[in-house]
């Protein structure tokens, strides 16, 4: 199943937030994701590319290569860009359905809606429904050059 690979990141990151003690020691892990987020290319920093929903300005832009979807970013924000990358991690070099059928437990498991504000939360929720968006494009776009 497709969605497995995903389970397999997120299992990964439930384990690594395992290992900290305290909720600023997670804040203080996103923040150190977030400076290996996949930095979007300054030509895409656009208004097109902006996720709408999110507090700060954050920048998404994916890709469709070789069947798989490639995501970057940017934020202003050094929690936010962190969120980011822990999507991106977990999304990128992915097939479109894997994307768009994953249920992202991992958010559950770490009770990220519950410790972020609301406005962080609604934003990740927003980052997530973006990317499944454009797996849901690329697919259509496959499946309509492929002939399907």
């Amino acid at each position: 199943m497709e969605v497995e690979s995903i389970r397999i990141v997120e299992d990964e990151i439930i384990e690594e937030f395992a290992h900290l003690e305290g909720w600023m020691d997670k804040y203080n892990y996103i923040i150190d994701m977030g400076k290996n987020v996949p930095v979007i290319d300054t030509k895409y920093k656009t208004e097109s590319n902006l996720i709408s929903g999110c507090q700060s300005k954050v920048w998404l832009y994916a890709e469709f290569r070789d069947g798989k979807v490639y995501f970057s970013a940017d934020s202003e924000a050094v929690i936010t860009k962190g969120l980011a990358n822990l999507l991106i991690r977990i999304m990128n070099n992915q097939k479109p359905d894997a994307i768009i059928n994953s249920d992202f437990f991992f958010i559950k498991k770490l009770g990220l809606k519950e410790h972020l504000s609301p406005n962080r939360s609604n934003g990740l929720m927003a980052m997530i429904k973006q990317m499944k968006l454009y797996a849901l494009v690329f697919k259509t776009k496959a499946s309509q050059t492929s002939g399907e």
